[in-house]
This record gives C-alpha cells, structure tokens and sequence, in this order.
C-alpha cells in the first residue's frame, strides 16, 4: 500500500516494519513526530525520557537485552547523549541499535546549527542520510541491519526539509519482534580500561570494513551523464541539485560516515570539474580533499544555513528567474501565545529590572519586544547554573538582582543537578521555575511531571515543591502565574534572602484548555492610551487609532490586561 508520508512519520513506520520493539526520546523540533507515531503502534513500547542521555540509556540496556531499539533526539540532544554515545561504540549491540538525529540547518528551532556528521565521526559510528520519506522507512530496516552485522549503533541523520517534507511510502509488513538470546560478557559490555582497550580495536576494524563493504552493501549510488560536472551530495541536497535540473553525474552518498574514497576517487577521475554539495559543516569536502582529491564546496556554498535550489544554480552558472514577490512583506517575530502564562511573569521581571538567566522553552520569547526581560539563554537546564555562577562572579550584593527561569520539562531534563550544584555550594540563587504542565514549545508532550506517560497512561507526577526541598532548598513557594502581585511579591521576598529559593509560577498552557472562557473588552471612553496594556505583548491587544482595542477571537481569557489597566477600562465582555 502507498501513503503520502512525512519523513518522521515514515522513520515511525520503518520501526515498526523492523521489528523494533523498545522506542525512547525526548522530545525536540525537528525530530518530536517521530516517536509520536510510534506510539501509535501499540506493539512498540515507546516512552518519554526525562533527557536525551536517558532515553539513549535506555535503548542501549534494551538492545543489550535483546530487543531492536531505537532513540530519538534532535542535533543538541545528541550533545547531552554524547556520554552513553561514545562508549555504546566501543561496546557495541546485541540486537539493532538506531538513532534518529534530526539537525536543523537555518536554526528554524534552535540555538546553534550544529552538524550531527562531526560527532558521529569522533564516536565512530556509521550514519546514513535519507533524501525522502521513503528512504526515511527503508533506511531504518537498513541500520538495524548494519546495525548487528557489524555490531556498531548506526545514526540515521535527519534535517528539517527532510523529517517536515512528505512524500509517497510504500508499506510493508511487518518483520517480527524476535528477542535476541542474551549472553553474559563482560569483556565486551564492561568497559573498564583493559576491555576497552581491546574494543577500541575493534571499533576501528569495523569502520575500515564497512568503508571496504560500502560498494556491495550500495550504500552509495552513481547516476552518469554526458557532462563533464560530477557533483558528490546526500539527503536533502540531492533534492536540490535533482530540482535545480544541472546535467551532471551525481554520486549520491546513503551512508556518510564513513566514505567510500576509493569510489569517490574513481568517480572524480572520469570529471573535470567536481563540486560537494552539503549543507553545514565541510564533512564530505575536508575527507575528499585529504584524500587528493580536487573539489569545490564551502568556498561556493557556504557553512551557514540551508542550500537553496536557487544558490545552486547560481554557482553552477545556470539561468536564475528573478524573484520580486514577498521582498516587501513585514517582518512577523514570534510572540508568546494569547493567555501564555509567562507573559505575566516577565511583565514583573520587566518592571522590577532584574537580570534573568534564561532557558530553552516557550519562555525564552521572554526575551523579545516588549518584554526584553532575559539576559542569556545558552542550553537547556543552564539557566539555574549560571545564576549560581554569576553570584560567584560578583557576589551577593549583585546577584540579589539576579534570577533564573527554566520550564517545568526543562527543570526534569537537566535543572535538577544544577540546583543541588546551588545548594550543595552554598549559593543564594533565585530560580523560577514556570511550570505549565507540559514540554509547550514542541507541541505539548507529558514528562514526569505531568502525570501521564506517552501513550497517555496515567503515572506518578513529579511534586516540583517537594523535589526542590529534598534537595535542599529552604524557600520553595507556589503562586499562580497569572497574579502578578504575587508573583512581584515573592521575587522582592526570595532575592532579599541570603539563601536559595525556588518560586514555582504555575499555569497550565492555555492551548491545553478546551473549555471556553469569557473574552475581555476595552471601553474606548475610558481608555486613556496609556499603553500599559499594550506593554503586555498579548496578540490578542492592538492599538486602534486614538485607544486599544482587544480582537475576542484572539483573546485566551487570561484578565492581565484587566489587572495592568488602572482606569478600568477593560472588563470580561462575555464568550
């Protein structure tokens, strides 16, 4: 049967056709759909982890034991799993071990643009490159296959265009789950100094002999023309140049780490002008070049962001048509959602002048007009460790002016090591955790805070108030986010003190509301255009000639705009 098919919903399908019985992830753009759709086949188990470090564990201890297993994370996810990662390598698997990475070239949702290709090369482990969907579900049966034939984890490497596109998939049955015996050995799963040692060999052996097996395994592909232009590419790329129409011989990469060099230079000995096509890092380009061999790439295409198939037909010197429309269009920033329960918290933060350590969320929009309330965002679970690192840097007397924001999923993936690092070193950090009950930023997912697993089971929730206070914190106090008196209240409170403290900001998302709420309205007679409601940076509030006005079909209910308004001009105008 054929489908239309996201890529990330083609990967779901190839692990379940692969016979794959244990998914884990954490959830993170562009990759989040992928286990989403696994948990749609109820013969996989398929769990959210609180961090990428973990999920990867977890696939390792089940491969070990015999199931095919496969993690999901997105390029800076792979850092945090970088531990397990590197070592899985020298050990290797018992049954199928694979894990989807997904970068994200442009920065569409994220904070660096990374290349997946470069870790993967210093872990030694081999990475294959889908171009389309249905290469998305092929190569997945693929790398569990390479996966125990050479006893190696394989990286399936992602890219936005690739897991966002769709693309027509044709389904297959289902290979069956079949739990591989387990062996006792230690040798091989321990990896004290003298057994790793010996797998280091080994690990070095099984790269050279997957790059000497990558012809019969057709892991690569040539398509011949009469030009005498060779382009070598991969993934998404190779749509580009397809799309761009150039005549040329394409060798088109699946697997890209490692590279078939001998192929490569028997493919540029029949060119006379050889260009890499690859978004990001000069991965493929550096190899080929080390290896004698005369190309051209990032001098032509750059290191930044995503390649166009109008860039392409720049370089190559093809006709580009003239592109006019959209070149005047406004320029439209993302915005906390109407009813955001952050958009209180950092009105206050705002107003009482506070630098803030930020974090990776929703939230982090905290840092755009009018709110400008953050002062750094680095990764995820930093923002507790650098308000203790600050205070260390200039003392008490500054940083009771300094506070920490992280969310609720991002606290429970790596916030918590950095506040027992606050309390175990005698700090006095203010951190605030705003807690919406959800992972919000990648569409809505449960973790253990929540209360509920990922197929919707219902399971122990995480108490954020007695967490903090096993670890040690003395303050540790809850306040409704939306109130922003108390939320001014317990900033001036908790700062004050030479001790650490926690203020939990709570709130569910307001896209987690299904009922319906009363909308507010602006009295144009006794709005004075003061602007403060304005200041909130609600979508739903605009400015309408001489007063403010509140458009009711975006209008979440939250009632801010009602507390900011000191001439009583906004009030509920009913549903």
């Amino acid at each position: 049967m054929k489908k239309l098919m996201l890529g990330n919903e083609a990967i779901a399908r190839g692990v379940y056709e692969s016979g794959a019985t244990v998914a884990v992830a954490y959830p993170g753009t562009p990759s989040t759909e992928i286990t989403e759709f696994i948990a749609k086949y109820d013969e996989i188990y398929a769990e959210w982890a609180p961090n990428e470090k973990v999920a990867l564990e977890v696939a390792i201890g089940s491969c070990f034991a015999g199931a095919r297993s496969v993690a999901t994370m997105k390029h800076v996810g792979l850092n945090v799993a970088a531990d397990p990662l590197f070592t899985a390598a020298y050990t290797g698997v018992n049954a199928g071990l694979v894990i989807f990475v997904a970068d994200d070239p442009g920065m569409h949702s994220s904070q660096n643009e990374q290349d997946t290709r470069l870790i993967a090369r210093a872990a030694s482990v081999p990475v294959l490159e889908p171009a389309d969907s249905m290469e998305c579900k092929e190569y997945v049966k693929m790398g569990m296959t390479l996966s125990e034939q050479y006893d190696t984890p394989v990286i399936i490497r992602l890219t936005t265009r690739v897991s966002h596109s769709q693309g027509i998939v044709e389904t297959n049955e289902k290979e069956a789950a079949v739990l591989k015996d387990y062996q006792k050995d230690i040798q091989k799963y321990v990896m004290t100094p003298a057994n790793a040692r010996v797998r280091h060999r080994v690990v070095e052996e099984r790269m050279n002999r997957l790059e000497s097996d990558m012809t019969k395994l057709g892991l690569y592909t040539i398509e011949e023309s009469k030009s005498n232009i060779g382009i070598i590419t991969s993934g998404v790329c190779y749509q580009y140049v397809k799309e761009s129409g150039i005549d040329a011989n394409i060798f088109k990469l699946n697997m890209v780490n490692p590279l078939p060099l001998e192929a490569i230079k028997a493919f540029a000995e029949k060119v006379d002008c050889l260009y890499i096509v690859e978004e990001l890092e000069p991965f493929i380009e550096e190899q080929v070049r080390a290896a004698g061999i005369k190309a051209k790439g990032k001098e032509l295409f750059g290191r930044q962001g995503e390649i166009t198939v109008r860039q392409i037909k720049t370089v190559l010197g093809m006709d580009v048509p003239e592109v006019t429309a959209g070149e005047n269009l406004p320029i439209r920033p993302p915005v906390l959602c109407p009813g955001c329960p952050h958009r209180s918290v950092y009105t206050v933060l705002k107003k009482l002048k506070l630098m803030v350590m930020g974090d990776i969320g929703c939230y982090t929009l905290g840092s755009l007009p009018p709110h400008l309330a953050m002062d750094a965002c680095v990764c995820m679970g930093a923002s507790v460790s650098m308000t203790h690192g600050v205070e260390k840097a200039r003392g008490r007397a500054f940083s009771k002016n300094v506070v920490g924001i992280i969310g609720d999923s991002t606290f429970m993936h790596s916030g918590i090591t950095g506040l027992i690092d606050v309390v175990y070193n005698k700090g006095m950090s203010t951190i605030i955790i705003a807690d919406n009950s959800t992972t919000g930023m990648t569409g809505h997912q449960h973790h253990p805070g929540t209360g509920k697993t990922l197929k919707g089971e219902e399971t122990y929730a995480v108490d954020l108030e007695a967490l903090c206070k096993a670890i040690g914190v003395p303050n540790v106090i809850t306040v409704d986010a939306y109130d922003m008196k108390a939320v001014e209240k317990a900033l001036k409170e908790e700062t004050a003190k030479d001790e650490p403290s926690v203020i939990i900001t709570k709130a569910p998302c307001k896209l987690l509301i299904k009922e319906k709420w009363d909308v507010y309205q602006i009295n144009e007679e006794n709005c004075s255009s003061c602007g403060l409601c304005l200041n909130l940076g609600c979508p739903a509030i605009q400015k309408y000639e001489a007063s403010a006005s509140i458009n009711e079909a975006l209008c979440a209910g939250c009632g801010l705009c009602e507390s900011v308004c000191k001439k009583g001009a906004i009030s509920k105008g009913g549903n």
